[in-house]
């Protein structure tokens, strides 16, 4: 398997953290709007206000920026997931999956046009799972959640139940977000992917 371009360097120091996230919200911004093709380090830099020289610091090519990117949106999934079940108010099995599925809802709305080039048209920049610390905490903690409701559900193993609910919640997301059916309201889809997971962990239980 072909190595993924990486980043030259972590920045370390908050000023240059700082920079490297303006450099990817610039990224993601024009990535949405021009496509890969249309997309390139000068345009980058100039969107985020820093220089080439400046970018190609942390970043050698585009291809390694689209990589950052999908690791950003990893790291900021599993912030939405920890934030929303540690503070909601939902104490049911139910109740914490409606709120998951809630949250990445409404992150990924935030740039579907941007969710639609890097799932569709790049997943191949997107580490393997194994690789990426971001979607290893995803994995940990709605493995957390289950381990915390086990007595609810119906699959045993719970490292392949998180898997499948993973599996079954990225796939309908994106599908909700990047492609959504005219015919349906937002509210209906919510319930559906919702109904979907319970389906699988609870049986007609969960329903």
């Amino acid at each position: 398997m072909k190595s993924l371009p990486q980043p030259r360097k972590a920045p370390r120091q908050a000023r240059s953290q700082q920079m490297v996230e303006v450099i990817l919200e610039a990224t993601a911004r024009v990535l949405g709007e021009r496509g890969y093709a249309g997309t390139n380090t000068n345009v980058v830099a100039e969107r985020a206000g820093v220089s080439v020289g400046s970018l190609y610091q942390y970043f050698p090519n585009k291809d390694s920026l689209i990589t950052a990117l999908h690791e950003r949106h990893a790291a900021q999934m599993y912030a939405a997931i920890d934030e929303v079940l540690a503070t909601s108010r939902a104490r049911s099995l139910r109740g914490r999956v409606q709120a998951m599925v809630r949250a990445l809802l409404v992150a990924h709305a935030v740039y579907p046009e941007l969710h639609r080039v890097l799932e569709k048209e790049f997943p191949f920049f997107d580490a393997p799972r194994e690789e990426s610390a971001a979607d290893y905490d995803i994995f940990r903690r709605v493995r957390q959640l289950l381990d915390e409701h086990r007595p609810e559900l119906a699959p045993r193993n719970l490292d392949l139940a998180t898997w499948v609910v993973l599996q079954i919640m990225e796939t309908l997301v994106h599908a909700a977000v990047i492609e959504p059916p005219a015919q349906f309201e937002p509210a209906a889809l919510e319930a559906s992917i919702v109904d979907a997971l319970m389906g699988y962990l609870c049986g007609q239980a969960g329903r």
